[in-house]
């Protein structure tokens, strides 16, 4: 079991390093080739925060384990809109100016609420997973959209995040690093955790929900922390919804597109609702006095502690 433990441990140092590396390379490598600071950083809103998770999942479905993949997908969304805005908001009350926040939240209730519907056979068909995978890419078109339509200060946040350096060079070693690092940790976080879920008597979805979605955010949610108390808000709200659109649309479709997708029954019935739940509950606060209070962080917590809990009480 140790052995297992330090395993997941070091895969997931590789994934945060190798995250932070691909996304600075993707960053500095779109402006090289003309791309606006202010274009790069809204693509990594819509899925720059998403590539250890992404890594993982590929990982899983390469060793056939496609199951931790969808848990390790919707776990990453409650964990986002629960643990990561709650725990940024108790750092420091979140200000929310962007306008597009609420809508890119109605996105992800909704592409929830359709791989809801889609499930209710039990399967996600080709066709299904193409859907979604086109949702996704409107998705993205809308934040582009909307993007320059945002206020300035919002517009110079969100430039100012993608800032770094562009030379060709730098950036390509940094892609590779990433690709090094990314691999070697997505197996070793596979398979420390499959061993660790048969210690622990889980099945691969719940390896998928907890420990993996869970362990995979941590970095995720040391930098909202740290942005929530540098006043980024915006940028806290907009990786994880953004995050969490690309987990439901991107990667549960794409993994449906190329293969027809068995789903648990509790994926349907109790974790999507999940979801969906957190959804609504975040979106009065982005319509309302547009900031998340340290009282409705605590609220997040709350349910995300809830959801934890009931989880670990039905299903094990």
């Amino acid at each position: 079991m140790a052995e297992a433990l330090g395993l997941f441990a070091l895969g997931l140092l590789g994934l945060a390093l190798g995250g932070d590396s691909a996304v600075k390379g993707l960053s500095g490598l779109a402006q090289h080739f003309g791309v606006r600071a202010f274009v790069a950083g809204l693509l990594l809103v819509a899925f720059g925060t998403s590539v250890p998770e992404l890594a993982v999942n590929l990982r899983a479905v390469h060793e056939q384990q496609p199951h931790l993949a969808l848990g390790n997908a919707v776990g990453s969304n409650i964990v986002n809109l629960g643990l990561t805005l709650g725990l940024a908001a108790l750092a420091a009350p979140l200000l929310l100016r962007a306008r597009m926040l609420g809508p890119l939240l109605l996105l992800l209730a909704a592409a929830s609420l359709a791989v809801m519907l889609f499930g209710l056979d039990g399967y996600l068909d080709r066709w299904e997973g193409t859907v979604l995978l086109l949702g996704f890419l409107a998705s993205t078109g809308f934040l582009l959209r909307s993007g320059h339509r945002e206020p300035e200060p919002v517009q110079a946040g969100i430039a100012g995040h993608a800032a770094t350096r562009t030379g060709l060079g730098l950036n390509l070693l940094r892609l590779l690093i990433a690709l090094v690092l990314l691999y070697f940790g997505a197996r070793a976080v596979v398979s420390g955790a499959l061993r660790l879920g048969e210690g622990w008597g889980m099945s691969p979805l719940m390896v998928g929900l907890l420990p993996v979605a869970i362990g995979t955010a941590l970095p995720e949610v040391a930098a909202a922390v740290a942005a929530a108390r540098r006043g980024h808000g915006d940028m806290v709200a907009g990786f994880a919804i953004g995050s969490s659109l690309f987990n439901t649309l991107a990667i549960v479709g794409g993994m449906a597109a190329v293969h027809p997708l068995a789903l648990p029954a509790s994926f349907v019935k109790f974790e999507l609702p999940a979801v969906l739940v957190l959804a609504l509950l975040v979106y009065p606060l982005l319509r309302g006095d547009h900031r998340i209070s340290r009282q409705e962080g605590t609220v997040l917590l709350l349910v995300f502690a809830a959801w934890m809990a009931l989880e670990l009480l039905l299903f094990l």
